[in-house]
């Protein structure tokens, strides 16, 4: 392959500030991909998605297609703000690839539109192929979760294409989350003349991140973390309002029903006399179990790596991916068939540049063998 044709496509589309909450910057790179596979003499479809974030795009090489062999799937935002590009535009040296999104998941992209420029024709005449990209996978899909879901129910299988771990593994299960909010509202009074008088939402908040944490369970995997506080007005004054972000994890989707129901619970009684607390699921991430149809789909991808002389292992991972919604409907699916990479969400992300070329034909080799 040409590396450096790769190099100067990826700097496109990490060049360019993209975070969820960035809609202009994400429509650009929607505008970018559709021209490269347009090229590549791919049908393209721009799909409005709502004002709060950038549009999805959809690729197919049959847009007449009822049905789907295989749906591949990836994200066009990062977790970045504007300004990001500017600080730490796309670098490498001999062995990496440095930039915001380099890995999660812009390499994700580019590897499908690789894979696919080179299928031989008459795999290209046999299947039926379609390339979903979204604007807002990193908070959620709140917005395009119900557009992937309508095309996973086509297809046959789905290939999620986020970054495959820093050993090489790629991803058979994923841990479920979800993001609560625990507003509470208190009675302010002069912290000093009469606190009697007063409510403290923060002393509520400090008591219910201790019950929040109770509610964890390691042995299952199941974890909870106040990530997020803030509240009060002024030292010298008992604070009338706190607000506490909550994210939890869980391998087991009857462990989020139970952490739900003891948290409404919880906040129906309260954590401290006259302060009322309100609490908000903000999104929610079923967990990504394999079910014969994907225990099926590892293993023709362990053919495929046989082929391809790739040694595929599996991990399952505590982050949250496509692959958890487009799993739940019971389609067989696949996670981490991106470029092996690193430091996800954080200023150290890279690319292992000597994993893109044989990731390319691993993901080729195993959409020839649907």
């Amino acid at each position: 392959m040409d590396l450096q044709q790769y190099i100067k496509e990826l700097s496109l589309l990490v060049n360019e500030d993209c975070g969820t909450r960035t809609p202009a910057g994400v429509a650009k790179i929607a505008a970018i991909l559709d021209e490269l596979w347009r090229d590549a003499g791919w049908h393209t479809r721009t799909v409005n998605l709502g004002e709060e974030v950038g549009p999805g795009l959809l690729v197919t090489n049959k847009p007449d297609a009822e049905r789907f062999d295989v749906l591949l799937v990836g994200h066009m935002d990062t977790v970045f703000p504007p300004g990001t590009v500017a600080q730490r535009p796309l670098t490498h040296d001999e062995q990496r690839l440095y930039g915001p999104g380099a890995s999660d998941m812009k390499s994700g992209l580019l590897n499908i539109l690789w894979a696919m420029r080179d299928m031989p024709p008459e795999e290209l005449a046999r299947l039926s192929i379609a390339i979903a990209m979204n604007p807002d996978e990193e908070t959620g899909s709140v917005h395009s979760r119900e557009w992937i879901g309508q095309l996973a129910q086509r297809a046959s299988v789905a290939l999620v294409c986020e970054a495959a771990r820093v050993d090489g593994s790629l991803v058979k299960a994923r841990k479920g989350m979800a993001h609560y909010r625990l507003t509470f509202s208190g009675v302010a009074a002069h912290a000093g003349n009469e606190p009697e008088k007063g409510r403290s939402a923060i002393t509520a908040l400090a008591n219910a991140v201790l019950a929040v944490n109770a509610l964890a369970d390691t042995r299952q995997g199941t974890t909870l973390n106040v990530g997020v506080i803030s509240g009060g007005d002024a030292p010298n004054v008992v604070a009338a309002h706190a607000c506490a972000d909550l994210d939890v994890r869980f391998w087991n989707n009857e462990e989020h029903t139970r952490v739900d129901a003891a948290l409404r619970a919880l906040c129906e009684k309260g954590y401290l006399d006259g302060v009322t607390t309100h609490l908000s699921c903000m999104s929610h991430t079923p967990a990504m179990t394999p079910g014969a149809g994907t225990e099926e789909l590892m293993a023709l991808v362990e053919r495929a790596g046989e082929r391809e002389a790739i040694n595929i292992t599996w991990q399952a991972v505590g982050g949250g991916s496509d692959a958890n919604h487009i799993a739940t409907l019971g389609i067989p699916t696949i996670d981490g068939l991106g470029p092996i990479g690193g430091g996800f969400h954080s200023p150290a992300e890279y690319l292992e540049i000597a994993s893109i070329e044989p990731r390319i034909r691993l993901l080729r080799r195993i959409v020839c063998l649907l």
